[in-house]
């Protein structure tokens, strides 16, 4: 692999981590975004999922591509297929960032971009990362500026994942041919439910912080008051339904078999990012 590394959503929580591992490898890495700007040192350039006309110029001298879809889509597939379709014409590698689960039931978008890059004929890897622990201080941040973490999880755990976990096993599969054609399944190495989870918080940030379990429409009004369109907060309830039913508390070695180090847990988390938690 002599060409350079394209990454999508290169400004994003798990791209920014993602360019820096690259460049760490030596790798030589474009970093895509809407704005085409540089990130960590990387070249940027401009590339928009619902414009193929950016294609073209992003996808020049690439032989290897970090693909996922955009925070607020709801239409998946349909977003990603172009992508997957352009990379497999140029020969072009696809490591390609899911969410753990989805391959329970082949209708669920996300799982139905995984087959199309399964049957692309192009190199693959494809990653199911766990709920990120960078939630907590990006989409749950308003309610733990209040005390309270307000999701419809009950008592169910998760395996909280930190980006940069998610980052180093992308960076694994796009620079060794070792782990094309499999799926691995990322997890932290814990799961907690959100009560200790928001335990785990308070102890490091020295604030109060609780968890206050909520139904499904009071999180979708929650969501929307903050600014979320209706169909993506329904997607965002909808997807705990999982970690209800338990189906969030497993733990997997994927993380250290890509990386070669077990993935941090979410005190680290919370320590490495207390500044952002406060």
């Amino acid at each position: 692999m002599s060409g350079q590394v394209l990454v999508l959503a290169a400004n994003g929580n798990v791209g920014r981590p993602l360019v820096r591992a690259l460049l760490a490898k030596g790798e030589q890495v474009k970093a895509a975004s809407r704005s085409g700007a540089a990130v960590e040192g990387a070249p940027g350039v401009a590339f928009d999922l619902d414009d193929p006309s950016t294609f073209d110029a992003a996808f020049a001298g690439v032989d290897r591509v970090f693909v996922l879809a955009p925070t607020g889509s709801v239409d998946v597939a349909a977003r990603l297929l172009p992508v997957i379709r352009a990379a497999a014409a140029r020969k072009a590698k696809v490591v390609l960032m899911t969410a753990l689960g989805v391959d329970a039931d082949d209708a669920i978008p996300y799982r139905q971009a995984e087959l199309a890059l399964e049957r692309s004929g192009t190199p693959y890897v494809i990653l199911r990362p766990n709920w990120f622990a960078d939630n907590f201080h990006t989409f749950w941040k308003p309610g733990i500026d209040h005390g309270r973490i307000a999701v419809p999880a009950a008592e169910g755990k998760t395996s909280f994942i930190d980006a940069r976990d998610i980052a180093e096993s992308a960076a694994a599969a796009l620079t060794s041919g070792r782990f094309d054609g499999r799926a691995f399944n990322l997890t932290g190495p814990q799961a907690l439910d959100y009560g200790e989870a928001a335990a785990v918080l308070a102890q490091v940030t020295g604030r109060p912080v609780a968890y206050a379990p909520v139904s499904d429409d009071a999180f979708v009004d929650i969501l929307v008051g903050a600014g979320l369109t209706v169909d993506y907060a329904r997607f965002l309830a909808s997807i705990f339904h999982p970690v209800r039913e338990g189906w969030t508390a497993r733990v997997t070695g994927d993380v250290e078999a890509l990386t070669g180090h077990a993935p941090r847990p979410l005190g680290a988390y919370a320590e490495d990012n207390a500044a952002r938690l406060k």
